[in-house]
């Protein structure tokens, strides 16, 4: 059944399935919010939007800016973009150009992001910090030996440092594993061989709730999953065979404590070589394959996967759909069995999506796509399937009397800040802000905000939050 937007789960097997379908299908409301011109930025490609503290939201695109080399820019609610950096804007390129990937913001408040070349080889790419106002340091220039090409997102871990990966460099120019404190502090922790783990990584690592960080490469077999420590142990926990997947996305972890993602191929569908899927895994490695895309409606998926607030799964193809096989956002009920497309690109309103979704507080989703739009140069776009507006934390997880950030869409006015029902001191900040303290006596769970503006005077966290002892 369907109640105020949010898909309840049903016994019953197909009925379920239908009721799921109809429910989503119904409600799904698309909106081109920007057509990227060149001036404003080009092509955005492994980007996954980030809602920053002031409400806006942040992202890259691999060519575009004043120099054509890739921009990071801001963009409000309702689509209006400001680039903030335009990069190759040093001579020979020493602060980077061309990025894949997107940002991600620290706790400090700034972004930070890679590029796939430039730095002071003029090819290896690097990784940089950026502020809200568009003030760029570079932290690390990459030589080969350290890696080299770097095109998925960096992930902060409960350590407080940056983890990434890059497609090649290391020894065996096979792609590497690294970690970066926020002033710079760069370590090698893995270089990858072609045998040990795998070759050419891609897609953002995930810690999963055991500390370690999960990844992919695209080579090895048809695809690896790997899991590493923080301390840089790595062990391959699934090789991909073609019938159960072929060249694996980014990973997401979902709240079961499962980790989820998509093959770009593979599987029993009609495609040569298959058409892709989208899989389950446990930490330990026992995959499951919930879903073989088909020829038919979508095919050949290459982001991760985004669980929504409702429960359900959202993602996107390359491929595919009813206007052109330009490609779909779909979603899918946790259990799988079945994907429902929400919406088929047609070029005119983008194409060819490659980033992974972002859901805002508000509810909606965003999204990129790197070709298509009115200038053929990509498009920022918005989804709405009417769920609520809710709140998100930075950090997830902390000490009793450490601070958190909780961002929201309206947070004015509010009169309560609980942590899984027990109250804490709070301060607004902004709109979009709230700067609470985890309490004395709090537990693990979800947070709550009281507004007089959410439903049911109720706006409650879209992660749990864990307390430390």
């Amino acid at each position: 059944m369907k109640a105020g937007g949010i898909f309840y789960p049903l016994k019953g097997g197909i009925l379920a399935l239908v009721l799921f379908a109809a429910a989503l299908a119904s409600g799904a409301k698309f909106k081109t919010l920007v057509n990227f011109d060149g001036t404003n930025g080009a092509t955005p490609v492994y980007t996954s939007l980030i809602q920053g503290r002031d409400g806006n939201f942040y992202g890259t695109t691999l060519g575009g800016g004043v120099n054509g080399a890739g921009t990071v820019f801001k963009m409000t609610a309702n689509g209006k973009v400001t680039v903030l950096y335009s990069f190759c804007s040093l001579p020979n390129c020493v602060d980077g150009s061309n990025l894949y990937a997107g940002l991600v913001q620290g706790r400090d408040g700034n972004f930070y992001g890679t590029t796939f070349q430039g730095g002071d080889s003029e090819v290896y790419g690097t990784v940089f910090q950026i502020t809200p106002q568009g003030i760029l340091t570079t932290l690390h220039s990459f030589n080969l030996l350290d890696g080299a090409q770097a095109s998925s997102a960096l992930v902060q871990a409960s350590d407080g440092n940056f983890y990434g990966t890059t497609e090649s460099g290391g020894l065996s120019n096979s792609g590497t594993v690294f970690k970066i404190t926020s002033s710079g502090i760069f370590t090698s922790l893995y270089e990858f061989d072609g045998s040990n783990g795998g070759s050419m990584p891609r897609g953002a690592l995930v810690q999963a709730k055991n500390g370690h960080l999960y990844g992919t490469t695209q080579f090895g077999g048809y695809g690896t999953v790997f899991r590493i420590s923080l301390s840089g142990t790595l062990t391959t926990i699934h090789t991909f065979t073609l019938t159960d997947g072929s060249f694996p996305n980014g990973l997401m972890l979902a709240n079961d404590g499962n980790l989820y993602g998509t093959t770009y191929g593979g599987g029993t569908g009609p495609c040569s070589n298959g058409c892709g899927t989208i899989f389950k895994i446990t930490p330990d490695g026992v995959l499951t394959t919930l879903y073989n895309f088909d020829s038919v409606d979508s095919w050949n998926p290459v982001s991760a996967l985004l669980q929504g607030t409702d429960g359900n799964f959202f993602g996107t193809t390359y491929a595919g759909g009813t206007n052109g096989s330009w490609g779909t956002i779909f979603a899918m009920p946790p259990s799988g069995g079945r994907v429902t497309t929400l919406h088929s690109f047609g070029l005119t309103d983008g194409a060819q999506p490659y980033g992974p979704m972002a859901q805002a507080t508000s509810g909606a989703f965003y999204g990129v796509t790197p070709y298509g739009g009115t200038g053929n140069a990509g498009t920022v776009y918005g989804l709405s399937i009417n769920l609520p507006p809710f709140v998100k934390l930075q950090p997830t997880a902390g000490q009793v009397g450490s601070k958190v950030i909780v961002l929201g869409t309206d947070l004015t006015g509010a009169s309560d800040v609980s942590f899984n029902g027990t109250p804490a001191s709070f301060q607004v900040v902004s709109r979009s802000q709230i700067v609470t303290t985890v309490p004395i006596g709090a537990t693990s769970g979800k947070v709550t905000v009281t507004t007089s503006h959410s439903p049911l005077n109720k706006l409650q966290s879209n992660e749990a939050f864990s307390v430390r002892p």
